[in-house]
């Protein structure tokens, strides 16, 4: 294969470390529905994908199925103050701008609210890099990662071959391959090796530094 001419980035885990601004915003949003949280409540493995999905795991225990509620209280929260507490993990700025060197076109593919991953972008003053930011839209059907890349592909006119996805959870992996898209698992994220290398990962890499060294196959 010969270099890509666009890569798919995810968010979450991949770009920045969100465990802080999520796991506030899971707590506040359980308070608001009556819950005492767990002080020693750990979300890193259900990071990843879409809220809906983390708000029903997390409401199980309570017997609780307002799914819905949940998730309009979480991002009421995270829109105003959980995504500022997003950290850059440490060569993930440096390897974009050598990525964007080589001629690369670079899309952000997150499961996250697509107004909130821009924000998060803009506050790190890495907005420019991206061609495009891709994440969940009210009213389109593009939360998952199958269907997300796949409204990427046909809005830009990318052909999957030419394209390699980029995160850190099987579901990105999973994602890219449904749409025969080669995809990079990076192991500094919130899936571990084997989760990866269970979901086909085609390559796995360490380090942000090797990120811009690693699009050929």
């Amino acid at each position: 294969m010969s270099s890509p001419s666009a890569i798919l980035l995810d968010l979450d885990g991949t770009l920045i470390d969100s465990e802080p601004g999520i796991l506030s915003s899971c707590r506040a949003a359980l308070r608001a529905l009556g819950h005492t949280t767990d002080p020693a409540m750990d979300i890193a493995s259900i990071i990843g994908p879409p809220i809906e999905d983390v708000m029903r795991y997390l409401l199980q225990p309570f017997g609780d199925s307002r799914v819905s509620e949940a998730v309009e209280a979480y991002r009421e929260d995270y829109g105003t103050r959980g995504l500022l507490l997003s950290e850059l993990y440490d060569g993930i700025a440096d390897a974009l701008f050598a990525m964007r060197e080589t001629g690369v076109s670079l899309y952000l593919a997150t499961s996250k609210r697509a107004v909130f991953a821009r924000k998060i972008l803009e506050n790190k003053n890495l907005a420019p890099l991206f061609d495009g930011i891709y994440g969940s839209v009210p009213g389109q059907d593009i939360d998952h990662k199958p269907e997300l890349i796949s409204h990427i592909l046909a809005e830009n006119g990318l052909t999957a071959d030419q394209c390699i996805m980029v995160g850190d959870r099987k579901f990105d992996v999973a994602g890219a391959h449904a749409n025969r898209m080669r995809a990079i698992g990076v192991l500094w994220g919130y899936g571990s090796r084997e989760e990866l290398e269970i979901a086909g990962a085609d390559r796995l890499i360490e380090t942000p530094a090797e990120l811009p060294g690693r699009f050929r196959w």
